[in-house]
């Protein structure tokens, strides 16, 4: 009787890998078919922003999405990097209802950080692998145009000086990126409509779901410091894996403050067209491959409504 030697087993173990990787590959093809030649906007944010192992993993993700025949774009904001910027800098800063408080003083400091160093980053990160990424702000071409907004707490309008919405989006800029061969990555600011020559700090959520409304996008997707939306938080077994449109619109005023614009950014862009909006864990390793290519997804998912043309959610593996 023979002894396997120690060589033969690795061989063996090698092959075994070699087919998980094969039957990988090939649970990610009915993906790859259904994406193939879409855009998906990805917004970036988080801790996977400060977090030099997730900001290439990241990047890794985004140029697999490209040389997979998809079309990314990524939005990004940079509440982290703004807030130890502001600290430094001895300019208070505070939030409400969700939204930072922005002063003119505040608000140079937002526009650089985003579009002088967190832009500059991304584009710099995802350029490792080739000249694939070129960034834009949301002044770029008049690319968003803003409004400001107030936010009501506890029944009363407060103000949040220089905050605003996104009312308009002018994806030429984009377009031509994506064109082009590129991967678009654009920072979340927006000039004011109502005052040329201002600028506002615009949620990153809402100008992702603004920008996949109007490029046609096939899925939003919005990186969090959480695993997704639980239905019963604190309790982690209440994970939701998949919300109609609907039932989000009646949970939304009872959320947590800092959940409500990211769960509003996905209803915005249901609600605007777009098949599927999702939150996943930032944290996580390559989530965004996770999200898109697997089966079950990872994070909480957004779909409209049987009027809303929505693509069907497919069933759990068995």
């Amino acid at each position: 009787m023979g002894i396997e030697s120690p060589q033969s087993e690795s061989s063996q173990s090698e092959a075994e890998l070699a087919h998980v990787k094969a039957d990988t590959l090939i649970e990610s093809l009915r993906w790859l078919k259904r994406y193939h030649g879409q855009i998906i906007v990805v917004k970036f944010g988080g801790n996977a922003m400060v977090d030099p192992d997730l900001q290439r993993t990241f990047a890794e993700d985004i140029v697999y999405l490209r040389y997979a025949g998809i079309r990314p774009v990524v939005v990004h904001g940079g509440g982290p990097q703004i807030s130890k910027m502001l600290d430094r800098l001895g300019i208070e800063s505070e939030f409400r209802g969700g939204y930072r408080v922005t002063s003119p003083e505040a608000m140079d400091v937002v526009r650089m950080v985003l579009t002088g160093q967190i832009s500059r980053d991304i584009v710099s990160h995802i350029n490792e692998h080739g000249p694939l990424a070129a960034a834009l702000s949301g002044e770029d071409a008049g690319l968003f145009e803003g409004k400001r907004r107030g936010v009501e707490i506890d029944g009363e309008l407060v103000d949040l000086g220089l905050v605003g919405d996104v009312v308009a989006v002018n994806p030429e800029g984009v377009i031509a990126q994506l064109d082009a061969g590129r991967i678009p990555v654009v920072s979340s600011v927006a000039p004011d409509v109502d005052a040329p020559g201002q600028v506002l700090n615009v949620n990153a959520d809402a100008a992702a779901a603004a920008l996949a409304v109007s490029l046609g996008a096939a899925k939003l997707v919005i990186l969090t410091d959480v695993a997704g939306l639980y239905s019963d938080w604190p309790n982690r077994d209440s994970l939701v894996s998949v919300i109609a449109s609907e039932e989000l619109r009646a949970l939304l005023p009872s959320l947590e403050s800092g959940m409500i614009p990211k769960m509003a950014a996905c209803l915005e862009a249901v609600d605007g067209g777009v098949p599927k909006a999702a939150i996943i864990d930032g944290r996580e390793p390559h989530s965004i491959l996770l999200e898109v290519f697997t089966q079950g997804g990872v994070g909480t998912e957004v779909i409209g409504t049987a009027t809303g043309g929505a693509e069907p959610v497919p069933s759990p593996a068995p």
